[in-house]
């Protein structure tokens, strides 16, 4: 038994659960008119109804024993104090300080940090201001229309899904069009359709060789040099986000167009830094600016409220609760707003690349589940697909359903269509459908007793489906920063709990290091004998099927 399973608080909760198990919400409101008025939350701009979760006053308050026993509080303030929370890596854990609006410094080896990331911010301000009024002029004096940004992970995933969520912010003088995927398909699609006089290139990788955004970057470099550009020209159409300097300079990007990135700045966590430059262009600074301020007033809130009043606590601890109590395997994120349909893709590499771990920030084995998987879609269009399987499916899913209150052009019909849409499902998960009801239904359709019955079987749905509702008035850059953030410190909180190492990545290492390998064996610069069988089958299949004809 781990340290965690053995604690007393651990324990309880095992009981609590078991006991509650047949314990169904739709008597639970029955009993307390006022349980939704009870389990609420708001903060930030955003408001949290939990009143659907199969959770009372005394299934949570151990979990808010729980958070206490695991020292949240102090793991909490190591990381906004720059301590070296990444253990395996030894570095400063510090997405915050890219958003901090006050006045405090944020230390890290004895050093302030403010100051560069302030400096940085200047950067992406003065350059987006340059591109927008057209004075960053291409080679041939033409005005920037188009900007490629390229990346991969956090580097793409962030500045993509941020920018399509905020959409209707989007300047109209340029359009950014995002590329990650190492398939040459994507990169030649976004190229042909541009003039190379009036694009430009972002190229966001930390050291500047990462596999997919180096050789993406080189196929964009070929096509300008193809249609009439010259090495000496790159410095006016390609810029960079790395830390890697000598690399970027040597590719022919002028230093002053380098943006810089920190060791204490992971992948996914890494929108608010410099990796943020595309979404600037796309939207406006002032945009931009707009993202960090909502998280910092997340971070603010995590930091200070107690924890029975925070967002991001409460959230993590429900998440503990369906994980590690009821066997939920997955968790679902439901946006019911079209541009918000990215978040879970968004979500699913912040909380599955921080928690999808095995061993504990001691190297010891777990012996408890940890990271769920992440999954979801736009309403309404999986309550025509998968919805059925939360409805009926035999596992628990809890499901985050999202909805903004009012949305830009808005049809009052359509809004209110969704709306409905989205609370109903929620009703639906929680209270189902009992053998008696459907049955009932079926009563004058011309069935005998025995079709009637069976009918009524397949119809039943259990309910008891835990789901939490978050809403806001709409969604600004500054609210879209909030729920960003509290995203980001719920998986924190899980990762506490787990104790887990949250912010090292080593399984995605290895796919890297090995597909550097394997492509060396397609490339005839690797020893057969280096790989497998079945990776040397394939290989050898591969490069059959390319070899020159």
């Amino acid at each position: 038994m781990s340290t965690l399973t053995s604690l007393p608080q651990w324990q309880a909760l095992n009981q609590i659960a078991a006991s509650m198990k047949d314990a169904h919400m739709r008597d639970w409101f029955k009993a307390d008119p006022k349980r939704a008025e009870k389990m609420q939350l708001e903060a930030c701009g955003i408001f949290l109804d939990y009143s659907k979760n199969r959770v009372n006053e005394h299934a949570l308050g151990a979990l808010f024993d729980l958070a206490r026993a695991c020292k949240l509080d102090d793991a909490r303030d190591a990381m906004f104090n720059g301590e070296q929370i990444n253990s395996t890596e030894g570095r400063a854990v510090l997405h915050t300080a890219l958003r901090n609006f006050s006045d405090s410094p944020v230390m890290v080896d004895g050093e302030d940090v403010m100051p560069e990331v302030r400096a940085t911010l200047d950067k992406i301000r003065d350059f987006t201001a340059l591109v927008h009024s057209g004075e960053h002029k291409g080679y041939t004096g033409k005005s920037v229309k188009h900007i490629v940004a390229i990346g991969i992970g956090g580097s793409f995933l962030g500045p993509k899904i941020m920018t399509e969520a905020l959409k209707p912010h989007t300047v109209e003088t340029v359009k950014v069009h995002f590329v990650a995927n190492v398939d040459g398909c994507h990169i030649h699609d976004v190229l042909t359709k541009l003039d190379h006089e009036e694009t430009l290139v972002v190229m966001s990788s930390k050291s500047f060789t990462t596999q997919e955004t180096l050789q993406n970057t080189l196929s964009a470099k070929a096509w300008f040099l193809k249609s009439g550009g010259t090495q000496e020209d790159i410095a006016k159409h390609f810029v960079a986000v790395s830390s890697n300097v000598k690399a970027a300079t040597e590719f022919g990007i002028a230093e002053d167009n380098i943006f810089p990135m920190w060791d204490w700045v992971g992948g996914r966590y890494s929108l608010w830094s410099a990796i943020g430059l595309p979404i600037s262009l796309a939207l406006g600074f002032e945009n931009f600016k707009g993202l960090l301020e909502g998280a910092f007033d997340m971070d603010t809130h995590f930091k200070t409220a107690p924890l029975e009043q925070n967002l991001p606590v409460l959230l993590g601890l429900l998440g503990v609760w369906y994980r590690n109590f009821f066997d939920a395997q997955s968790q679902v994120l439901l946006p019911y707003y079209h541009y918000l349909r990215g978040l879970p893709a968004y979500v699913q590499q912040l909380d599955m690349e921080s928690n999808g771990k095995q061993v504990t920030q001691g190297g010891e084995a777990v012996d408890y589940a940890t990271g769920p998987i992440i999954w979801g879609s736009e309403g309404t269009n999986g309550q025509h697909s998968f919805h059925q399987l939360i409805h009926q499916g035999s596992g628990v899913i809890p499901a985050d359903f999202m909805l903004p209150l009012n949305v830009p052009n808005q049809d009052d019909t359509h809004h209110a269509m969704l709306a409905s849409n989205c609370f109903g499902q929620a009703q639906a998960l929680m209270q189902g459908k009992t053998f008696d009801e459907c049955y009932a239904d079926l009563e004058g359709k011309g069935l005998d007793e025995a079709e009637r019955t069976r009918l009524a079987a397949h119809k039943t749905m259990p309910g008891n489906k835990p789901s939490n509702t978050l809403m806001f008035d709409s969604l600004t850059p500054k609210t879209l920063g909030a729920l960003v953030a509290m995203y980001e410190h719920k998986v924190f909180v899980q990762g506490v709990i787990w104790n887990l190492n949250s912010f090292d990545q080593w399984g995605v290492e290895l796919g890297k290091v090995l597909g550097n390998q394997v492509l060396a064996g397609i490339q005839g610069n690797a020893e057969e004998e280096s790989f497998d069988a079945s990776t040397q089958q394939l290989i050898a299949r591969f490069r059959a099927a390319n070899a020159p004809k």
